[in-house]
């Protein structure tokens, strides 16, 4: 036995002790902030299922990405949310979307603040789902050319990075054919290649008005019980031209997370999602946790499995509070 000469307490003596042995340094240059853009200007509306976060109209969405800027925030992610909605979603490539009018105007405002634009068409088609249906089914091919068309409208907005979280089979093949055909090699693809059916998404789905009318994602998303398969869907993006990976949920997913990060060794993002966004406010809401140390320590944790950065409805604040020691 090494006790009593090993005693590992001497190094959590104090909280200057434990800063310089720490392991895990958690900054703002670790986190991704969303937000949500709508039809029309001068909105700022509180999202019910999301408390603290909020429908932006692009001029607002412009003060938000300069106050991000400002929290020491390096990016954000731009969902749409469009003011009518088909069969196909075509309002998702339209140069004039909320998206792509959110983005032009970001860049020229905080030209080096990173814009991530989510490339599915769930948000943007009648039935909710992420691609073409027929017979009520998601056809997986004919989605693909969706997609390439979508990303191609974000990058000529000026997006740094587009990121695919529909789950079809190639897509990131598509996506890199498309962008590459356009002139534009060096839009990155942040790949949503470990997206689980999980219900931690309810929260978002009321936000962007996303949920399926009819069955469910279960068909394309992961099942949540699968570990190996993971594995299986990051190669093959990766083999299809993925420049950053994603594993998402987060919290409950930090196994495949950590085992993603060391097999594979690229740049790992992970996505702390609306359901774990509002739990936290919810226990918070009736004084059951320290909120501010739960947010910070979820968030360590997250990066501790092998994020390099976090995409987080906590990042302003989070960045805030971590800038401000």
């Amino acid at each position: 036995m090494s006790f009593p000469t090993d005693r590992p307490r001497r190094l959590r003596i104090n909280e200057t002790m434990r800063r310089l042995v720490r392991e895990t340094i958690l900054t703002p240059n670790d986190l991704v902030q969303p937000i949500f853009v709508v039809p029309g200007e001068g909105i700022r509306r509180e999202i019910k299922s999301l408390p603290g976060q909020f429908h932006f109209g692009v001029d607002e969405a412009v003060k938000e990405a300069r106050e991000i800027f400002a929290s020491g925030v390096p990016a954000v992610i731009l969902f749409g949310i469009p003011g009518s909605k088909d069969a196909t979603g075509s309002l998702a490539w339209d140069p004039n979307g909320e998206v792509q009018r959110a983005t032009r105007k970001i860049k020229k405002a905080v030209p080096e603040l990173l814009v991530i634009t989510d490339v599915c068409l769930c948000e943007y088609t009648d039935h909710g789902h992420c691609g073409v249906i027929k017979q009520q089914q998601v056809l997986n091919d004919p989605t693909l050319e969706l997609l390439g068309k979508t990303a191609v409208s974000h990058a000529r907005a000026g997006a740094d990075i587009v990121a695919p979280s529909d789950m079809m089979d190639g897509r990131i093949g598509a996506i890199r054919e498309a962008l590459d055909e356009a002139l534009f090699p060096n839009v990155a693809i942040l790949s949503y290649a470990v997206k689980y059916a999980s219900a931690y998404y309810g929260p978002f789905r009321d936000a962007a008005g996303s949920a399926p009318q009819f069955g469910n994602r279960n068909g394309y998303q992961m099942d949540p019980a699968n570990f190996r398969e993971a594995l299986r869907e990051v190669e093959l993006d990766i083999e299809e031209g993925a420049d950053m990976l994603m594993v998402k949920p987060g919290t409950p997913y930090l196994d495949v997370l950590a085992k993603v990060k060391e097999t594979f060794g690229r740049v790992t993002a992970s996505y702390q999602v609306s359901g774990e966004y509002a739990m936290i406010e919810a226990a918070a809401a009736i004084g059951w946790i320290d909120r501010r140390r739960l947010i910070l320590e979820t968030l360590t944790c997250i990066k501790r499995a092998g994020a390099d950065f976090i995409l987080t409805y906590h990042a302003k604040e989070a960045a805030n509070w971590l800038k401000n020691g």
